[in-house]
């Protein structure tokens, strides 16, 4: 990426950091409202000049030996605090909007480097930077504030909206609609074709297949953000369509039709078959995989490693599998698995001998 040369960390007092947050700044007699706050840290590692929180009670033991300058916690862990309080309601909240304020990451360039290589017909917004080696190719339409980063791709007839951010070796294929305030991580490939074939037993060969065009897209929403190495096929005659405020893990893949409603949030290597729906402000851990042609309701929460082979029509917590064992016990349960369709009709031959 082409980044601003290095410049000092900010520094903020506490004082500045309170009003910050919104948040009640509480110190002891020998604290002071102007130290100089220089990032953030965990409760065991911080330092005098770090803020660290607390957003947990099982971590309370470390509270009560931390040295941080302050921590955000909540009203009612503030008398195991030994160090300045930064109170607020919400103190995992308020820790992830003041990370904001500490992130070391340079922030790009604006303009257009000169190895990248634009068609001349695209539409760039103000404020845009585009990296090295980035490829736009035509018809393509990009807003304000835009990030594309280093060796990224943009094929034909691509839209972007504004704020939105591109790490290095993002590929947006044809066609595809990205909405405002999108942020994709590295190596992920949005709108490439899915894995849609037909059997052909025509062209004399048992495993031959005919591929399917995938003539519909990916339009993704507002708010979204996608980790590195994830995949969102396009749809084959309809769009994939990814809704606002969805966030995505790393090494997700998303087949073809796929729709995902908005807030939801899906971890990290899991997998979601074509044609799948998935409701608004559902929570899908991480190694999941979902099959096609089902649909899962709102606010449904899925366990990691789970198996859904079917719909889930109704909110709730869902999970499949079996939890860890000593490798004996799992050899045992495994066997006794394999023989349960044995057992069961024995079980109802006893039944029926019983009710005669």
């Amino acid at each position: 990426m082409n980044v601003e040369p290095e410049k000092p960390y900010p520094i903020y007092t506490l004082l500045e950091i309170a009003g910050l947050l919104d948040a009640e700044l509480r110190i002891g007699k020998d604290a002071d409202q102007d130290v100089r706050i220089e990032g953030l840290a965990s409760l065991a590692s911080a330092t005098e000049s770090k803020v660290s929180f607390l957003a947990n009670a099982k971590y309370r033991s470390e509270l009560t030996s931390t040295r941080a300058a302050a921590v955000i916690l909540s009203a009612k862990d503030a008398e195991y605090s030994p160090v300045a309080c930064l109170i607020h309601e919400e103190p995992y909240l308020a820790y992830a909007k003041l990370s904001h304020y500490f992130n070391p990451r340079p922030k790009p360039v604006l303009g257009i480097h000169p190895s990248a290589v634009i068609a001349s017909n695209v539409k760039i917004g103000d404020s845009v930077s585009i990296g090295p080696g980035v490829v736009i190719l035509d018809h393509v339409e990009i807003g304000d504030n835009v990030v594309i980063s280093s060796n990224s791709v943009i094929e034909n007839a691509v839209s972007i909206g504004d704020d939105v951010t591109l790490m290095a070796n993002v590929v947006l294929n044809f066609g595809v609609k990205v909405g405002s305030q999108v942020v994709i991580q590295s190596g992920s490939v949005i709108g490439s074709d899915g894995f849609g074939y037909a059997p052909s037993a025509l062209l004399g060969e048992p495993t031959a297949w005919q591929k399917i065009a995938h003539c519909g897209s990916v339009v993704i929403g507002d708010r979204v953000e996608i980790g590195a190495n994830t995949t969102i096929d396009r749809g084959v005659l309809d769009d994939t369509l990814i809704a606002d405020d969805v966030i995505i893990d790393n090494q997700v893949h998303i087949a073809h039709n796929v729709k995902v409603g908005a807030g939801t949030a899906i971890a990290g290597c899991t997998g979601i078959a074509g044609s799948a729906t998935i409701g608004e402000d559902c929570r899908i851990a991480g190694g999941v995989g979902i099959t096609g042609h089902i649909s899962i309701a709102d606010r449904v929460s899925i366990l990691s490693m789970t198996r859904v082979t079917g719909s889930i029509k109704q909110a709730g917590t869902f999970a499949s599998g079996t939890s860890t064992q000593e490798v004996t016990k799992w050899r045992k349960s495994a066997a006794r698995l394999n023989q349960l369709d044995e057992l069961h009709k024995r079980v109802k031959a006893l039944e029926n001998e019983k009710s005669r």
